[in-house]
């Protein structure tokens, strides 16, 4: 493949995953006590401090993965905002009939979300991402008996 299309590729796919994650982050930010509200509705604990956090994730995760800086990082913020999110918010075992298809149905799109997100942990940014650009760090001398004479 082209090198100029694989970077073309490569940042519409960053930037296609990283869309979720963004809008869904500047979505709670003017609905903010109703949605630590609901956080706290679901038992978890100081949802106000943790909802600071996940906007936090949410938008360095994503600006990462556009950005193609960092992108292992903020992969791995996103999906340490992805797994406890799913498992509370997506719990389709506790539902039945339409609730429960809906929530199985998130439950997997994060899922593959989570996938996506494993994907540029283990491979990182590729094409056209900042630390594609950046030079590779240079081996350190090593020392050898004719280097001490």
């Amino acid at each position: 493949m082209d090198g100029t299309i694989r970077g073309v590729i490569s940042v519409a796919g960053r930037s296609a995953l990283a869309a979720i994650f963004l809008l869904s982050a500047l979505g709670k930010i003017p609905n903010f006590e109703a949605t630590a509200e609901m956080m706290g509705s679901k038992g978890m604990p100081a949802p106000k401090f943790l909802l600071v956090g996940t906007i936090a994730f949410l938008i360095a995760g994503s600006l990462s993965l556009i950005a193609g800086y960092k992108t292992r990082w903020g992969a791995l913020l996103l999906i340490l905002f992805l797994l406890p999110t799913t498992y509370l918010f997506h719990d389709f075992w506790n539902y039945t009939g339409e609730a429960a298809q809906n929530q199985q149905a998130h439950f997997m799109k994060n899922l593959g979300l989570v996938g996506a997100a494993l994907f540029l942990l283990a491979n990182g940014g590729g094409a056209w991402s900042l630390d594609d650009r950046r030079p590779a760090p240079t081996a350190a001398p090593t020392d050898t008996p004719a280097s001490l004479s």
